[in-house]
């Protein structure tokens, strides 16, 4: 009797166990639908943004960040392109090409960076895409280094110093490819700021709409809220005037892969498996939670109706949109 007791309790506490393990890999109870195709998902969330904002206007820019494998039918660098996600963006961001892809301030091992630049190629090749990197790398003569290699491969870049996007860089002292041009394009751009957490360095939103405005760089990205706060229309229009007098573009950035609780759209009572689009929290970013992007409820949020995200921004006199986490779909295919 007293095996047989301990033998029951083993089975007990294995079951616990796997219970409990199952529980840590898949926090989301809802399961996930089988045979989808999670590259299809992304494109047809990023046109149906597209077909959005351009019905409301036009000349609005549509830039997706990283998960540039989408570009290829296939998902590899054999595949065709993806003529009807091509057609539905003017740009691609992507990060670390030259520098920063394992660390920052050291060099992309070639492997990645020739496999990146077949999809960036591939896209600019067969469409009128911009492409535009973002470095990571704070060496002098690494920036240096990342503006050259880049405007080779007729790509516009940013070498960042900082990876929270929090400063505009002293170096180099003249931006690389200035001008005084009126920017009204994505394509005519030829530099770009990224810049999206200003209030880490700036002690005010004044403050730093003037520190925009004492540069010349083509467009920026940024977020669409100064610690919690939106920009007024007047704001907005300083922001996109340049230094010299020329004119430039303003780009909003937009999360679409991954929900943010420090958004107005987030809901105190939200957690991991409800609404059930939350999947799991990115352990590398607090407070930033994957979702299941092809559902209904989140595109709803971002997209479509006079209170989504996209509308927000539009109203705001942005001229186009930084999408990112478009490679939320390597999550969930692994």
């Amino acid at each position: 009797m007293k095996n047989r007791i301990q033998i029951y309790g083993f089975i007990i506490l294995s079951v616990l166990l796997m219970s409990i393990s199952s529980c840590k890999k898949d926090e989301n109870s809802e399961s996930l639908p089988k045979d989808m195709d999670y590259k299809q998902e992304m494109r047809n969330f990023v046109q149906k943004i597209s077909a959005y904002a351009k019905g409301i206007n036009p000349d609005f820019a549509i830039i997706s960040q990283n998960g540039a494998e989408i570009v290829s039918t296939t998902g590899d660098n054999t595949g065709l392109p993806e003529m009807s996600y091509i057609n539905a963006i003017d740009g691609i961001g992507q990060e670390d090409l030259f520098y920063g892809y394992n660390a920052d301030d050291q060099v992309t091992p070639s492997t990645d960076n020739e496999w990146i630049r077949d999809f960036l190629d591939l896209a600019k090749n067969n469409g009128t895409v911009k492409i535009m990197v973002t470095d990571y790398c704070s060496t002098y003569s690494k920036m240096d280094n990342s503006y050259s290699e880049n405007n080779t491969k007729g790509y516009i870049s940013f070498a960042a110093n900082h990876r929270k996007l929090d400063n505009i860089p002293n170096y180099p002292i003249t931006i690389y490819n200035e001008n005084s041009d009126m920017i009204t394009n994505l394509q005519d751009a030829k530099n770009f700021l990224y810049l999206l957490s200003p209030d880490n360095i700036y002690s005010t939103k004044q403050d730093f709409v003037n520190a925009v405005k004492n540069t010349n760089y083509d467009y920026v990205i940024m977020d669409f809220f100064y610690n919690k706060e939106s920009y007024t229309s007047t704001q907005i229009e300083e922001l996109k005037q340049k230094a010299n007098g020329g004119k430039r573009l303003l780009i909003c950035y937009m999360s679409i892969g991954e929900a943010e609780d420090y958004r107005y759209y987030w809901q105190y009572d939200w957690k991991i498996g409800s609404p059930s689009f939350i999947e799991k929290e990115n352990p590398n970013w607090t407070g930033n939670y994957v979702v299941r992007y092809w559902d209904t409820e989140w595109q709803n949020i971002i997209f479509g109706n006079d209170n989504s995200y996209l509308k927000q921004v539009l109203d705001a006199g942005f001229d186009g949109v930084y999408l990112d986490i478009i490679d939320a779909f390597e999550y969930f295919e692994k």
